[in-house]
């Protein structure tokens, strides 16, 4: 497959999220007001609870078995590496450019986080039907190309609703804390002003003998005092709970248990299984995900363009981070992953693990800005310009891993 085969390739599910991205956009204009605000915060909050679980179970237990994850096993791990690298990456990006603090967790979100979801399930059964495929059989190369892109998917979608989730919420929280400080300050210097005002022949007021009883129950509720190690290990156990009970990640865990015992899977797939209709319903539910994700990114575009403070500084670092340092990391780990026996020797195996450095960030982070109300205009607008760059960036990439692996 020859470089403008790969573009034609690798631009069609970047153009599907641009153009469906451009109909949500145009519904969230005044002119159809089919998207304001409260509509896409609800509809992202169906997502989150209903769609998005829906995919991931209904895509694990239709194509992943035990035998599947025994042999994928350095995926999760490769998944994790490059969560970690590309982590990394971001907190020393925002160190270097000193981002706005609601843009901190999002910026290391978007360095971090791949699109685990869409992109591989379209491209790399592609490339395997292309005549000049570097794989082998069409047939056989599609449908393990299918097994890998849904594994990735389920996994990509673990870590995302788990570390990622955690990121955008803890930066949430820390930007809502600062906001909570500083009107606090501010009521506080203009109860300061009227009293000076009132009492002319008070030399001097100290602002904290302003404080009343309910103002310094809000300061200890913007500054918790730190607790006892005990304390903080179990604050740490709820969350990690909280994450492990998000719906994301429950279709996970759900979808591996079921896809890993086989009378179980024989019972929802298959045209003679008893209870095909649930993952049929669920395969239903799943389908819209990505339609409803794409439009809310766009709905959120619009507003981003109007108001959105992104400089070209941010744009450009994380461009930087995700099409330039993490690919060439990934050549490094999966090269000494070989050479240490931890990876097949299916190259296209090697080359989904290599892809996964190359990925644009993923669309769920979109979903997490709104959920916690937090960058979505920024985030949208950091989408739109990082999908541009990922048809060039994902084309480039591939042709370099497929002459590696060749």
């Amino acid at each position: 497959m020859g470089f403008w085969g790969l573009l034609v390739v690798a631009s069609m599910p970047i153009l599907q999220v641009l153009i469906v991205s451009a109909v949500g956009a145009f519904m969230a204009t005044d002119y159809l007001n089919l998207l304001p605000s409260n509509t896409r915060n609800s509809l992202n909050k169906i997502v989150f609870v209903v769609f998005t679980p829906s995919l991931i179970f209904a895509s694990l237990v239709e194509t992943v078995t035990f035998e599947d994850i025994i042999s994928m096993w350095f995926m999760p791990i490769n998944i994790g590496i490059t969560f970690i690298c590309g982590g990394i990456l971001g907190w020393i990006a925002i160190k270097l450019i000193k981002p706005k603090p609601h843009l901190q967790g999002l910026i290391i979100a978007m360095c971090s986080t791949g699109n685990f979801a869409n992109l591989l399930l379209i491209m790399i059964p592609a490339i395997c039907m292309d005549d000049g495929s570097p794989f082998g059989d069409h047939g056989i190369c599609k449908a393990k190309a299918l097994s890998y892109a849904s594994f990735s998917m389920a996994l990509g979608s673990f870590y995302t609703w788990t570390c990622t989730y955690q990121m955008i919420q803890a930066s949430a929280l820390k930007y809502n804390a600062i906001k909570e400080t500083d009107k606090f300050s501010n009521d506080s210097d203009q109860n300061t002003h009227l009293l000076n005002k009132d009492n002319d022949h008070i030399d001097k007021i100290m602002p904290s003998s302003s404080l009343t009883s309910q103002d310094t129950e809000n300061q200890c509720i913007v500054k918790k005092k730190d607790g006892s190690i005990s304390d903080q290990l179990v604050e740490i156990i709820k969350k990690i709970v909280e994450q492990l009970l998000a719906p994301p990640t429950l279709g996970s865990f759900a979808g591996l248990i079921i896809g890993a015992i086989p009378w179980i899977k024989n019972l929802l797939v298959g045209e003679k299984a008893p209870l095909r209709v649930i993952q049929d319903s669920m395969t239903l539910l799943g389908d819209g995900t990505i339609p409803c994700l794409t439009l809310i990114l766009g709905g959120n575009l619009t507003q981003g363009l109007k108001k959105a403070s992104v400089g070209p500084t941010i744009i450009i670092t994380i461009m930087i981070v995700r099409y330039l340092i993490l690919p060439v990391i990934g050549i490094g780990v999966i090269k000494m992953a070989a050479n240490m026996g931890l990876v097949p020797v299916d190259p296209l195996f090697k080359f989904v693990l290599l892809i996964m450095f190359a990925l644009p960030p993923g669309v769920n982070i979109s979903t997490m800005a709104e959920l916690f109300s937090v960058g979505q205009e920024e985030c949208a607008m950091l989408m739109m310009w990082t999908y541009l760059a990922a048809a060039f960036a994902l084309t480039t990439w591939s042709s370099v891993y497929m002459w590696i692996l060749s």
